[in-house]
């Protein structure tokens, strides 16, 4: 089950660690929370979670508002890439409704008859031979159209499907998000990265307000250039492994 991280709860853990839960933090929650929105920033093009959305199908579908299949209206995919696209219904077409397709599988039509009248080897040479002309079949219509074969139009906010084989009332939709609020990140792992680098950006901003000004009378020094070396380091430690782990393979174009 995913998690679901308040913004308060990033700034309440950057404040433990810096101030042990003992000192008064240096900078106030509404400063802590822009280096908390600056951090989902950094990390939202390395950021591989997909959601799956239904919609009605068309071969040019408009990428603003929309309802699901569920009927609820949506303002419009706020996304970064389009994934892939699904048929939500099967060769032999909505079961649920009573109402089929012409388009059967021979795999599907063959199962409950392949050993009937006695389970002959007629019957069962009869489903092999019908089992691979459809899959020739299917070969020769990819080969001229690939179906569910999509192109999105970044400018004009449109996507373009192809259906090879038969019209769809409705296509699921995969997508990478745009993640507009941290609370909108719900994955564990992202989680744990972003309460990372947030508190390595939070180290930075301390450590440069405590050696913007050296006091040499003081009786406890400041540890400013200490926990600006830490949250550089840990920064880049951060960033170098998303960048290393990065393995994204959407069509952005």
């Amino acid at each position: 089950m995913s998690s679901r991280y308040t913004k308060q709860q990033y700034i309440d853990y950057i404040k433990l660690m810096t101030t042990g839960d003992i000192l008064e933090s240096d900078l106030p929650d509404e400063s802590i929370g822009k280096y908390v929105d600056a951090a989902l920033t950094c990390i939202q093009r390395f950021i591989d979670e997909t959601k799956l959305v239904t919609v009605p199908f068309s071969k040019c579908i408009d990428l603003g508002p929309y309802v699901d299949s569920k009927g609820v209206k949506h303002p419009g995919f706020d996304h970064s890439a389009i994934v892939n696209v699904y048929r939500v219904q099967g060769f032999t077409g909505d079961t649920t409704t009573g109402i089929t397709t012409s388009d059967v599988d021979p795999m599907y039509a063959q199962t409950w008859s392949v050993f009937t009248t006695g389970g002959t080897m007629y019957n069962l040479q009869n489903y092999v031979m019908n089992y691979l002309s459809y899959n020739t079949l299917l070969q020769m219509r990819n080969t001229l159209s690939t179906d569910l074969d999509f192109k999105e139009d970044k400018h004009g906010n449109k996507l373009y499907i192809n259906a090879a084989y038969s019209s769809l009332e409705w296509v699921t939709i995969e997508y990478v998000p745009i993640f507009r609020s941290v609370e909108d990140v719900t994955s564990d792992y992202w989680i744990d990265v972003l309460r990372k680098l947030s508190l390595a950006l939070v180290k930075i901003a301390l450590g440069r307000i405590r050696t913007r000004f050296t006091q040499t009378n003081t009786l406890l020094p400041m540890d400013g250039e200490k926990i600006l070396q830490e949250g550089t380091e840990e920064y880049k430690e951060i960033m170098e492994k998303l960048e290393k782990a990065s393995c994204h393979f959407y069509p952005l174009d």
